[in-house]
Formats: C-alpha cells, sequence, structure tokens
C-alpha cells in the first residue's frame, strides 16, 4: 500500500501508524480509515491545525456511507484514537471528535452449520469438479472447509498455512501473522491429522516434494502462490445453495466464517452435555480461537436457544442438588 499522506496531518497520521505496527498491530483497515481522512482534508480547505474544528471532523464523518451502527461506531473509534494519541504527544492541543457513537440495536445472529448441514458441505465440495485453471478442487476445499469448521480457524489463517506450518508428530497447526499479530498453536485430534495426512501425501503424487515455505491450499497453475480468501469465500457460496439450508428469521444468511462461528458453539454444547462448566473454560476456548479478549468468545454463550435452554438445565439441577442438600 502507497504509505504517503497529503493533508496537513501526513506527518501525524505516518508517526501513529508507525507507533502501532512497532508494538506488532497489522494495522491495514485502521490505515485505510486514515486515509481517508486524509484524503478528506486535503480537498477540504484546511488551512492550519485551528481548522481541525468539531463541526469539520463530523463533516468527514458523516460523508462516509455507514448505515449500520457498528460500521459507523468503528469508523468513529478510528479517528478518535488517532486525535487522541495526537494529543497524548503534543501534535493538538486538543481532541476535535466529539460525535457520540451511534446506539446499536441486538447484535445479529450469525447462521451455525449444523453437524448434518456440514456433512454435507463437505460432501458437496468433494465432489467440486475440477477446471483448466484450478485441479484437485474436491480435496483442497474440503479439508480448508473441515478445517475452519473442525479448528475454528479464520479464512485468513488457512490462506497463510505453509508446510512447514504443519507438525504431523505432535498433531497441532502452527498458526503465524493472526488477526492480532500473535501466533499460536492449534492441537487437532487423530481423524482430522487422517485426512490431513492424506491431503498432504496425495500432493506429493500430483506435484512432488514439498519445500517447507510451500502454501498448503494452491492450485497446479501456480503452487507458489497461496489461494485467496476471496476465491474460497465465492466456492463456498457457490455450494449453498446446494445445501437447501434452513434459513430462519432473524439469523444472517451463512457466509464463510460461520463456519468459526459454529465451531464455537458446538464445543459450548459439548461442555455443556459433558457437565463441564463453559464459564471455567471460556479463557481456553478464546486462546485456541485467538481471540485477543475472552469477552469476544463469552457472546457466543447467548447467541442461540439450544445454548440457553442447555444453561437453564444446568442451573435447575444445581438447583434441585442445593435443595436435597437442604432437605438432609
Amino acid at each position: 500500500m502507497n504509505t504517503t499522506f497529503q493533508s496537513l496531518l501526513a506527518e501525524d497520521i505516518r508517526g501513529y501508524v508507525e507507533s502501532k505496527r512497532a508494538i506488532g498491530r497489522k494495522f491495514k483497515n485502521e490505515e485505510a480509515t486514515l486515509r481517508l481522512l486524509d484524503r478528506f482534508l486535503s480537498e477540504y480547505p484546511v488551512i492550519n491545525r485551528a481548522g481541525l474544528t468539531p463541526m469539520l471532523i463530523e463533516t468527514f464523518l458523516l460523508s462516509r456511507p455507514r448505515t449500520r451502527p457498528r460500521s459507523f461506531n468503528h469508523l468513529l473509534g478510528v479517528v478518535r484514537c488517532f486525535f487522541a494519541w495526537a494529543v497524548t504527544q503534543g501534535r493538538l492541543k486538543d481532541c476535535p471528535v466529539q460525535v457520540r457513537p451511534r446506539p446499536s440495536t441486538s447484535r445479529r445472529i450469525p447462521f451455525l452449520f449444523k453437524p448434518k448441514d456440514i456433512r454435507r458441505l463437505l460432501n458437496k465440495a468433494t465432489q467440486l469438479p475440477d477446471n483448466s485453471r484450478a485441479t484437485h478442487r474436491g480435496d483442497v476445499y474440503s479439508l480448508i472447509f473441515r478445517l475452519m469448521y473442525c479448528l475454528g480457524l479464520r479464512v485468513g489463517e488457512i490462506v497463510r498455512l505453509c508446510h512447514m506450518d504443519v507438525d504431523r508428530n505432535r498433531r497441532l497447526l502452527v498458526i503465524r501473522d493472526t488477526k492480532f499479530g500473535k501466533s499460536r498453536l492449534v492441537p487437532f485430534g487423530p481423524n482430522l491429522g487422517d485426512h490431513i495426512d492424506t491431503y498432504l501425501l496425495n500432493r506429493v503424487e500430483w506435484y512432488g516434494q514439498w519445500q517447507p515455505d510451500d502454501p498448503l491450499f494452491s492450485f497446479s497453475n501456480d503452487r507458489r502462490r497461496p489461494l485467496r480468501s476471496e476465491t474460497i469465500s465465492r466456492t463456498f457460496h457457490g455450494i449453498l445453495p446446494e445445501l437447501k439450508l434452513d434459513l430462519k428469521k432473524g439469523v444472517d444468511p451463512p457466509y464463510l466464517h460461520c463456519l468459526r462461528h459454529s465451531f464455537a458453539l458446538q464445543t459450548l454444547l459439548r461442555w455443556y452435555r459433558s457437565g463441564v462448566d463453559p464459564g471455567q473454560r471460556l479463557f481456553h476456548l478464546s486462546t485456541f480461537m485467538g481471540h485477543s479478549d475472552p469477552s469476544s468468545t463469552s457472546w457466543y454463550l447467548t447467541i442461540t436457544d439450544e445454548l440457553l435452554t442447555e444453561a437453564s438445565q444446568r442451573f435447575e439441577r444445581l438447583v434441585g442438588a442445593i435443595s436435597k442438600e437442604v432437605n438432609l
């Protein structure tokens, strides 16, 4: 991405972005947002910093098409954090951001795949036909979707996997360069391990011996170039109509990231039904999924009637046990 900025805040924005990357942040989306601000200030007749008024910043915020509160609040948050940093660094006297966040209504519920839906998805993925630019599509996509559902991986983590990231002896994947700039180890079980082993051996037959930095998922037309997230998403959405999924009112249509949501839900349900307290294990799930904060994971506890029913039944059993002790 071009690193030049043009407005009177060019040096400030550059310094802010560099300071965030110095502590390991990727900061790509935030930089893109600050470029919008930089372009706005370049085109608007702002002569000096005294012209950075609350009204001007509000004009910029309203000039961006953000209909959803969450999207608008993200834009506002990036801009507010930049100006707050500029004030602490002595580059500005006061923060010109006075706009309040928009109230958000209830968070949309993502579509959650049931095990039977996943079996049909994987079956359809296995049957994907080859084309002139991509061979063995069935083997590639079936394993991609399996990893996303069974391990809760992000699609960006999938496309960055290389052969050296698969530790077959310890049965784990090394996930590098994640959303929050941290790496983590993700173990997998014997069943999933068999699928991974089969795929790795098949690739040797198709293309010859692996090199450590070979992307795990690529096609024969360019084995050194990993699949793009957009390509995987497009293939996923191409399969969806064949699944004839039951879409309920108030639930978002399924998208690729729903495989990760479904992993979290199924993990929590499994804990509830086996007598494990999810509250005690939430930190483990948060670490496994690469969340920056367990509060991001706790949201999953409230998004389906199935989980709430399990929680209610657990509470009733607890109350019953306490009542018996009291009566004794």
